[in-house]
């Protein structure tokens, strides 16, 4: 296969152990379907309940038809600005593929790591729901999804002890008296 934006050669690498095809010219890679959320999962344990969703802000889609073609099924990919990232992922509606230009994927897990570290307790609580109706009706398994769940509900009690750290004293003095 060729890079769709300077048509050298790729070379296969390991990302968090997902084979991904990188440029050997501009260094940009080329993802397969999932492959993205893959390396999210195993970037950060943290963040796997968080889901890479290049769709969850349509009211803000800049979709462009790109000159770029598809490196597996030559269709034209379609360039999608991802949240507030600045990066524009090249999207293939036909395999699912992405490409990512240099640094592009750093910038994605970047965003999602301090999107993870800036929510408030309600979001979290607002996740957790959403989390545990997903153990029930979620597309994962249902240990995928319980891990999800308790995920959140640490980031869940880290929050809460940041925010109120009258309470993570009171709870240490607690457990310091019921010690014998």
């Amino acid at each position: 296969m060729k890079c769709p934006r300077c048509q050298s050669r790729f070379e296969t690498r390991s990302i968090g152990g997902v084979e991904i095809d990188e440029c050997s010219g501009c260094q940009g890679i080329w993802l397969d379907a999932d492959e993205l959320r893959q390396i999210k999962d195993g970037t950060d344990k943290d963040l796997n309940w968080m889901d890479f969703d290049l769709w969850k802000h349509p009211e803000r889609f800049r979709v462009n038809t790109q000159e770029m073609k598809c490196p597996t099924c030559t269709t034209a990919l379609v360039a999608i600005n991802y949240d507030d990232t600045e990066v524009e992922v090249d999207f293939c509606a036909q395999c699912r593929g992405v490409w990512l230009d240099a640094g592009e994927l750093e910038k994605i897990i970047g965003h999602l790591s301090d999107e993870l570290l800036s929510k408030d307790t309600s979001a979290y609580v607002r996740a957790s729901l959403e989390e545990a109706k997903e153990l029930v009706t979620g597309p994962e398994s249902f240990l995928s999804e319980w891990k999800d769940l308790a995920t959140v509900l640490r980031m869940l009690q880290y929050r809460l002890l940041s925010e109120n750290p009258r309470l993570g004293s009171a709870i240490a003095e607690f457990q310091a008296k019921s010690q014998f």
